[in-house]
């Protein structure tokens, strides 16, 4: 009898043994990481390229990724973080993110014990860190290029944007460089006005800037590549090529570099930052600090990562579908 129990019980404790292992494999895919990331404006080539690397990233390790996109809209940016908070996700991370008008959604976040990790935004005490190049360098780099180039005289016109924290460092630098450069003069410069239809913004201003200064300018500085993209489409459109006047710009990629390789574009140089690699550190980290529970001193001194920019032109200008790093 005793045999019979001990068989019973030996069946008993095999079949819970088989029904536990049976709903493991369904709850650990109920425990992948849920990794919430956000865009500021996918119609930006920069801002995809940060977070179409981020998800690419993070799917490798099985997690569950939602993309977002804001468009170029602060209250949709806004809302959307704050429906990933609601949500529950693991973790958020927010490319080119206007973080000091999302306070109040980052802080819900931080309370809730959400870890944000933000790239090309700014840093905030909500977050972990930036992730993101020294934008000041950057300006210094490309401007002392430019008025280098011009031999520090003659005129030169500038295509700004106030209204990201980048640009507007970058544009901050400008300034202070051709304070000291008094040979060159800024003859006109053009204000992109807002995210949303910042391509014609940014066509009607220059087309008009350069008529109404032909002829008179030997360089045009702009505060990020997609804006050399179309000063570089109206000056060739009017049957300008490279070395007639020179256009730079900041961020690199293919087409930035596709135009530099070119004998007919205007644009002569930029400063490339790696918005790949930056994408694939931010998943990295999350993983090391968030997942694993590793320190966050043992990877990230402060509240900032730096990268560093390489400066492009036609001298070390990579080939096709290569990076300069």
């Amino acid at each position: 009898m005793n045999e019979t129990i001990s068989r019973r019980t030996a069946l008993t404790t095999t079949a819970a043994a088989a029904t536990l292992i049976a709903t493991a494999g369904p709850a650990r895919a109920q425990a992948a990481f849920k990794l919430g990331v956000v865009a500021f404006q996918m119609s930006s080539e920069t801002h995809a390229r940060v977070a179409n690397t981020v998800e690419a990233e993070a799917k490798k390790k099985g997690w569950q990724v939602t993309l977002l996109n804001s468009r170029g809209s602060q209250p949709e940016h806004v809302a959307q973080i704050d429906n990933l908070v609601q949500a529950g996700v693991n973790g958020m991370i927010l490319c080119m993110a206007r973080v000091n008008e999302a306070e109040a959604q980052l802080a819900a976040a931080k309370a809730k014990g959400i870890p944000v990790i933000t790239v090309m935004a700014n840093t905030t005490p909500n977050a972990l860190f930036d992730i993101s190049v020294d934008d000041f360098a950057a300006g210094s780099q490309i401007t002392n290029y430019l008025l280098a180039r011009m031999n520090y005289e003659g005129g030169l016109l500038a295509q700004r944007y106030e209204g990201n924290v980048s640009t507007r460092a970058r544009g901050k630098v400008f300034d202070a460089v051709l304070s000291e450069n008094t040979g060159v003069k800024v003859l006109g410069q053009h204000v992109m006005a807002r995210p949303q239809g910042w391509q014609e913004d940014v066509r009607q201003g220059m087309e008009t800037l350069t008529l109404r200064h032909q002829g008179q300018f030997k360089g045009i500085w702009a505060a990020f590549d997609g804006q050399a993209f179309i000063i570089d489409d109206i000056l060739q459109s009017r049957g300008a090529k490279k070395g007639d006047v020179l256009v730079t710009g900041v961020d690199g990629g293919q087409e930035t570099f596709k135009r530099i390789r070119d004998p007919k574009s205007t644009l002569s140089a930029t400063v490339a930052i790696p918005f790949e690699p930056m994408g694939v550190r931010a998943v990295d980290l999350m993983d090391r600090i968030v997942v694993q529970k590793q320190p966050k001193e043992k990877h990230v001194a402060g509240a900032r990562v730096l990268v560093p920019t390489v400066l492009v032109d036609e001298t070390n200008v990579p080939g096709d579908g290569a990076w300069p790093w």
